[in-house]
């Protein structure tokens, strides 16, 4: 099968980009509304880019009457954000979060959720999740009708279980956040973990 997905399958074009590039790691952003309350939305239209700086970068789209989404406009204003790594536990609570809600609405009061104080941005992370990244907007891109927010990672909570002290690395053996998959209702759990050794 062979699909033009700038011509004949233009409007296909998410779906089955969606449900091919599986699975993608789902940044669970929070970000500050006008009035202070907290803004959480997840996106797996996102991933890390870079460690020199540390660079993150995720996609919000617009509503679907054209506005462009909480998120970005938060980010737009602040200059700020972070990403949430969505345990598998918190599942339930970040697909809750992907709601429409009326603009400046607070999804974590919706959801019930929990927030922690970040360190060097005034954004909150969320409570529970196995690890979080204070992020400051460094661009934001559009192309077409897509938006990229490209992030430098400032600071980086990890769980105590989740992170070996003494080798400065995550525990890749016990940190397994959901992963997106195909559109649209479908997730992965990321357990089943095996090692393959790369060439020196």
């Amino acid at each position: 099968m062979e699909l033009d997905l700038l011509g004949t399958h233009a409007d296909r074009a998410y779906p089955i980009l969606a449900s091919i590039v599986t699975p993608r790691p789902i940044a669970w952003v929070t970000t500050l509304n006008r009035d202070g309350s907290v803004n959480a939305a997840p996106f797996s239209f996102f991933n890390v880019f870079g460690a020199n700086p540390p660079l993150v970068v995720f996609a919000p789209g617009d509503r679907s009457e054209g506005v462009p989404k909480d998120s970005a406009l938060n980010c737009k204003r602040t200059g700020e954000f972070v990403v949430n790594m969505v345990g598998e536990e918190m599942g339930e609570a970040m697909v809750a979060t992907a709601a429409s809600l009326e603009n400046g609405a607070s999804e974590t009061e919706q959801a019930g959720l929990q927030t922690l104080a970040s360190t060097v941005v005034s954004t909150p992370r969320i409570a529970g999740v196995p690890a979080a990244m204070e992020c400051k907007v460094h661009s934001i891109q559009e192309i077409g009708e897509n938006r990229l927010i490209f992030g430098i990672v400032h600071r980086v909570h990890v769980a105590d279980e989740f992170f070996d002290k003494e080798k400065l690395r995550v525990i890749g053996e016990k940190f397994h956040p959901l992963g997106r998959m195909a559109s649209p209702n479908f997730y992965c759990r990321t357990g089943d973990l095996f090692e393959m050794e790369r060439p020196d």
